[in-house]
């Protein structure tokens, strides 16, 4: 289906261009289902090539090894990983080197942003079994001893945590919520079992941290931690938005496909009019949500309004996909509720990512509270 036009930067749309034509030839919906059996979940000669087209570093500025754009330049390639359920940590890395350049100081800066940019994979282990989505409220604890720092507790949705050479890790120490930043030495330290999750292209892991001794100098700046969560919590929210606005546009050209060749009783079953009024529902929420989310992406850094703009933008790309990839599923009728079918691919994607920071519900009662008090 023809989209409507929204104006980009003139680096959005060359990286829109790339990403597109990147993604659709190295994640086929075939390659999609192959990389479910795989341990790892994603292709090392794929993640190699997106480090070499310099995609790791596109919000990192240049003196740390990056291209020196924003996020804004990000939401492009997510929202094509999205389109086509591209595998792999470029999120989470992405987000790891957002929590350094937010919360770092210039020596970590400096010494860990340049590597990630080249191609070492990170992760964030952020999220906890009370299952709050404010990343603020933290209870594994740290605890001072000297030079070292004495983990305990446990973390939940670490993904691509095998790969992962870096690891940001938040903690409770003294009360107060801290980051810190954990290598493959410690990393490997960590006990970590393979959660069951809803969208079977992720690989997510819960970390038990109790025994775990690290480093102090392992410690991001303390003053900076909380700026930082936040910062992440947005930033994950627009990435989030934006591979949601690919899946909905994918869900919706998917169920056309099929309204517009399946028959029934002599006719095209895209010929009733109850499935044409779904379908453009469909259309006009996925078309909504890609404008909030590209308004979000051009506000990110604006204070206030790019709050506001991100909470928009993650309400209702997850109401558009979660609406598109449904009806998909009803559409192709028995089908539909069959391993073979691919809708039920977009529908645990559109499940896993509304639920990842903050479902609509969330960030609309955000979004009231910041505009009522």
């Amino acid at each position: 289906m023809k989209r409507s036009t929204i104006g980009f930067s003139e680096e959005q749309a060359q990286l829109l261009d790339i990403a597109a034509s990147f993604c659709r030839e190295k994640s086929p919906v075939e390659k999609v289902r192959k990389l479910l059996e795989d341990e790892r979940g994603y292709d090392p000669a794929v993640w190699k090539e997106m480090a070499e087209l310099g995609w790791l570093g596109i919000a990192v500025p240049e003196e740390f090894g990056g291209i020196g754009l924003s996020l804004a330049e990000v939401v492009p390639v997510a929202e094509q990983m999205g389109r086509h359920l591209m595998a792999g940590p470029f999120v989470p890395t992405t987000l790891a080197a957002q929590a350094i350049l937010a919360g770092g100081t210039e020596a970590q800066k400096k010494a860990l942003l340049p590597e990630i940019c080249a191609g070492a994979p990170a992760s964030l282990a952020l999220m906890e079994e009370h299952g709050d989505w404010d990343l603020t409220h933290v209870e594994a604890e740290a605890r001072r001893e000297g030079d070292v720092l004495k983990l305990s507790g446990k973390k939940t949705f670490v993904l691509d945590l095998p790969s992962a050479e870096y690891l940001i890790l938040s903690l409770n120490l003294g009360g107060k919520p801290v980051l810190a930043v954990l290598g493959k030495e410690e990393i490997g330290k960590l006990k970590a079992r393979r959660e069951t999750v809803i969208d079977e292209t992720r690989r997510s892991y819960q970390v038990v941290l109790d025994g775990v001794s690290v480093p102090a100098s392992a410690l991001l700046d303390e003053g900076k931690a909380v700026q930082a969560l936040r910062h992440i919590e947005l930033a994950a929210s627009l990435l989030l938005s934006a591979e949601m606005c690919g899946g909905a546009a994918s869900t919706i050209d998917y169920t056309l496909d099929y309204l517009t060749t399946r028959k029934q009783f002599g006719k095209l079953i895209g010929s009733y009019q109850s499935l044409k009024h779904t379908v453009v529902d469909a259309h006009i929420a996925y078309e909504q949500a890609r404008s909030h989310l590209y308004s979000a992406a051009s506000n990110f850094n604006q204070q206030g309004e790019g709050e506001a703009a991100t909470r928009m933008a993650k309400s209702v790309a997850s109401e558009a996909f979660s609406f598109a990839s449904d009806r998909a599923i009803q559409f192709h009728g028995g089908f539909g509720f069959t391993y073979e079918c691919d809708a039920q691919l977009y529908r645990r994607r559109a499940l896993w990512c509304e639920y990842q920071h903050g479902d609509a519900v969330y960030h609309r009662r955000l979004l009231a509270d910041a505009l009522l008090g």
